[in-house]
């Protein structure tokens, strides 16, 4: 049974429209401007990181789909600030992968807290931004922290083979070592776990990564990094370990095609997808796709 105020049905009565509406759409600026502020985003945010922040790129305003509201605007980056942020990030990774394994999976291990501590906010933000329901983007931030405990028992137990030697006396010993840089290119609809699939564990096997997420969910890329760089910082580590390019198929095409990207992991359309390749596979580098006519698990 539903009850209806006696001031709906006053307002009905004489002409005018129930203040409802208005209530809801109050509320709903204040939850958006909550989240924001709980996640230390303003109005206009810069989108580049690589230990400090940047952004000399266009702006872009990133909308609420179901209400069409402005959330936020977010300076990009341009393609000198990229090929900078993959200097830095390279740098980064040479002193980030002598670490201790078992060290590096400390620090994920910070990350997935620090993560988890703004579950809610970050799944209200996801929801807001991208038009998912609040549960399913607390459900997709849940899912980066599920990967970050795997990142970490990874990080105990990459241990190599010890193989027979043809030589009296000798045995060979195989070493996982770390590819270098890895560039994630997320898409819209998962803006915050799959940036935690691939960054957890690619952290954890000695990599610095450089993220692109989607244009259109460039707040919640902020946010993500945010959270990430305070671990850094804490912990005196480099920031372009968790690097962030914001932008759009200009700076995902810059990635492909940069020698200095290792692996580069995409998320996106089948035709989008096919270039990708070409262009990574024309420098003889390494691409991990989960498209939509493929998963890259297979």
């Amino acid at each position: 049974m539903f009850r209806i105020s006696r001031a709906a049905v006053a307002a009905r009565a004489a002409g005018r429209p129930a203040p409802a509406r208005m209530l809801s759409t109050s509320r709903a600026l204040q939850t958006t401007s909550a989240t924001l502020k709980a996640l230390h985003l303003d109005s206009f945010n810069l989108g580049v990181y690589n230990g400090a922040w940047g952004g000399s790129g266009s702006i872009v305003e990133t909308l609420n789909p179901a209400t069409g509201e402005v959330l936020g605007a977010v300076q990009q980056a341009s393609a000198r600030e990229v090929s900078e942020t993959l200097d830095l990030a390279t740098t980064a990774q040479r002193a980030w992968r002598t670490l201790p394994a078992p060290r590096r999976g400390e620090i994920v291990r910070q990350m997935r807290d620090a993560i988890a501590a703004k579950r809610q906010a970050l799944g209200r933000l996801v929801a807001l931004e991208m038009g998912k329901i609040e549960a399913e983007g607390v459900g997709e931030v849940q899912e980066y922290v599920d990967v970050a405990d795997f990142a970490v028992g990874l990080s105990r137990s990459m241990a190599g083979q010890v193989l027979p030697s043809e030589r009296p006396g000798h045995a060979m010993l195989e070493v996982w070592n770390p590819l270098g840089v890895v560039g994630v290119v997320s898409a819209f609809n998962f803006p915050v776990a799959v940036y935690g699939w691939n960054s957890a564990v690619a952290l954890a096997c000695g990599n610095a990564v450089v993220w692109k997420g989607a244009p259109s969910t460039s707040l919640t890329s902020v946010a993500v990094t945010k959270i990430l760089a305070e671990v850094l910082e804490a912990n005196a580590l480099p920031g372009a370990l968790c690097a962030l390019v914001c932008g759009g198929s200009d700076v995902g095409a810059q990635l492909a095609d940069d020698r200095r990207v290792d692996l580069l992991s995409f998320t996106g359309s089948t035709a989008v997808g096919r270039q990708v390749a070409q262009k990574v596979q024309a420098r003889f580098g390494r691409s991990l796709l989960e498209l939509g006519g493929n998963t890259a698990i297979i």
